[in-house]
Order: structure tokens, then C-alpha cells, then sequence
């Protein structure tokens, strides 16, 4: 039997951090629009930063699906599902923003993932999350899975990347300024972290 939670705390939030992957949901709101589901890893890129609101990095990638629906309505849904231990499902159903790097937000946000080298992987927003409906089911189909290691492949591919090539890089793509629907993605060119004095 499913369960509403009010707040992500206690042993909910030791669940969510815990798991090595989840997945975002999100989708234009026009009815014939394409719904995006993805999968998050990389150890260190998921954070919970209080009871309501959770954030992740989105790193570099061939579209901006979820950028682009958050941008037009800002409805996602994050699930995270026990591979080991007993049987669970949780949900943050929320509302979501891409906060990006020339946001005055970004440097404080990005303290909050202190394990992992985002140099290497072409950051390019932060998705803050407000939670509105917390739930969990039970997960009993979900199959035992063992987790080995992150892949390193992301990081080989753009630990090369400067702002310039980076910026090239997204250009070039189709999905990347636009999504499939043709709503505004990620702003190009890539906008700047804020200069330090």
C-alpha cells in the first residue's frame, strides 16, 4: 500500500540518496507534445537541498527536452526504484526550473555537490526541484539489479570541452536550443558562470 509523505526526510530521504539512479518525467502541455523520460547517475549529482526541494546537474547531451518543458511549464516528476534491499518506488511530483550558469543562484547551488569534478562534464543548468506530492508504491516487479560502477565515458568525452567548444557543441545539435516540439531549450550560446573578483 502506497504512502503520502509531506516532506523528504528521515528514511525517505536516506532511500533517495542512497540509490545509484533515477529518472525525470516531464512534457510539453500541448496534448500531441512529446513526453521525455530520462534516466540520472554520476555519483554526486543528485542532492536533496531541504525538506521540499531536491536538485541535480544536467550535464551535456544531444537534446533538452527537460529544459525546454520546465521552461514552458515547469511540471516534472523524479521516480527512484530499489534495485536491492526491499521492494520500493518513490516520487517527487513536483515543479521544476533550470537554473542556469549566469544565474546569481548557480555558484550557492552548485556547493551543494561538492563530490563531483562538474568541469568534466559540460554542466549546463542545475534543475531545482519543489516538491507538491510526495509518494512511494511498493516496487514489487522491480528486479534485483547489482551496481558495478559509474561509467566514465561522459566524463572522457567532455573533460576536453572549454565554454567555446562546449557552446559549438550544443549549437550543432538539433535538439539542444529546441526540443522536438520546437519549444526553447537550453539558451545559446552558452551562458556564462559569474565572474569571480
Amino acid at each position: 500500500m502506497g504512502k503520502v509523505y509531506e516532506r523528504i526526510d528521515g528514511r525517505l530521504r536516506t532511500f533517495i540518496e542512497e540509490q545509484k539512479i533515477f529518472f525525470t518525467a516531464t512534457a510539453p502541455l500541448a496534448g500531441d507534445g512529446t513526453v521525455n523520460l530520462s534516466p540520472k547517475g554520476l555519483t554526486g549529482s543528485f542532492a536533496v537541498l531541504d525538506e521540499l526541494t531536491v536538485a541535480y546537474l544536467d550535464f551535456a547531451g544531444s537534446n533538452a527536452e527537460t529544459i525546454a518543458h520546465l521552461r514552458e511549464n515547469g511540471r516534472i516528476t523524479l521516480m527512484w526504484c530499489a534495485f536491492t534491499g526491499p521492494p520500493n518506488i518513490v516520487r517527487v511530483h513536483g515543479r521544476g526550473e533550470p537554473v542556469f550558469r549566469d544565474d546569481p543562484r548557480f555558484p550557492g547551488l552548485l556547493e551543494h555537490f561538492p563530490d563531483i569534478d562538474v568541469a568534466e562534464h559540460g554542466l549546463r543548468a542545475i534543475i531545482v526541484v519543489t516538491a507538491e506530492l510526495i509518494r512511494d508504491t511498493c516496487g514489487f516487479a522491480v528486479p534485483f539489479m547489482d551496481y558495478r560502477e559509474d561509467r566514465t565515458l561522459h566524463a572522457d568525452r567532455f573533460r576536453r570541452e572549454n565554454d567555446d567548444t562546449l557552446s559549438a557543441y550544443f549549437e550543432k545539435k538539433e535538439h539542444v536550443a529546441s526540443s522536438i516540439d520546437g519549444l526553447p531549450g537550453l539558451p545559446l550560446p552558452l551562458p556564462l558562470p559569474p565572474r569571480t573578483a
